[in-house]
């Protein structure tokens, strides 16, 4: 097995205008996705980002301090191929959102639930036009299908830069309305991980902590905080 490991050739890292948006160039050349297609930015924001990821490269090229072009690769070389099953598959989270199941007890938990995911579910009501009804239970009841038929077009209509980033959003916290949440700024992006963790906070606050899933649950939060700055930088001129 080869140990060959790329390294830095370029003194500089910038960016360019394009005929589609923003381009990072590395001494002049553009660089290019895993699936050699143009890594073409949606603005100049997310360029900069990825830019000083590149800059910041001293010797061998270490891909996971390059979190912001693995996410622009991803949604070039993966989801705008599939851009339907990818919308497909995070709108049905409104189906089963994590908000919408609540526990029968200790009574505790029963109302911190209903007063930290309600206001949620009141804003999908009053912003994106939908009502979800909460369960008791872990048992799958359907929401209305026009609900869904609505969270569906709004997914949809997602750029496929966007929709990289909302998939994470989505899938990190098991829930489509705080996805649409980080989104639309309705909570700081730290505040929405822990709605999303109310759980599992509360068990700690009864049984002490778990270092080891505290310890994949800190991974998990890294990456939805990238997330929501990735969805931002889409958005920002």
């Amino acid at each position: 097995m080869s140990d060959w490991k790329a390294k830095r050739f370029w003194k500089e890292a910038t960016v360019q205008e394009a005929n589609d948006g923003f381009e990072v160039r590395l001494d002049g050349r553009p660089v290019k996705t895993p699936a050699k297609r143009g890594l073409i930015l949606p603005t100049r924001a997310m360029a900069e980002v990825i830019a000083a990821e590149w800059d910041a490269q001293e010797g061998e090229i270490n891909p996971h301090l390059m979190p912001a072009t693995k996410t622009a690769n991803a949604a070039i070389d993966k989801v705008a191929i599939q851009h339907g099953e990818v919308a497909d598959m995070l709108a049905d989270y409104g189906d089963s959102d994590l908000l919408c199941y609540r526990a029968d007890g200790p009574s505790e938990l029963v109302v911190r639930q209903a007063s930290l995911w309600d206001p949620m579910l009141e804003w999908a009501r009053c912003t994106l036009g939908v009502t979800l009804a909460p369960r008791t239970g872990v048992i799958h009841v359907p929401q209305e299908e026009s609900a869904i038929a609505v969270l569906r077009s709004k997914t949809h209509a997602l750029s496929f830069f966007e929709l990289a980033a909302f998939h994470d959003l989505v899938s990190l916290s098991g829930s489509l309305v705080l996805g649409f949440a980080a989104a639309h700024h309705a909570r700081d992006a730290e505040t929405l991980w822990d709605l999303s963790r109310l759980d599992e906070i509360w068990q700690a606050e009864q049984w002490g902590l778990d270092e080891e899933a505290e310890a994949m649950a800190a991974v998990k939060k890294d990456s939805f905080l990238h997330a929501n700055t990735m969805f931002t930088l889409c958005r920002t001129d």
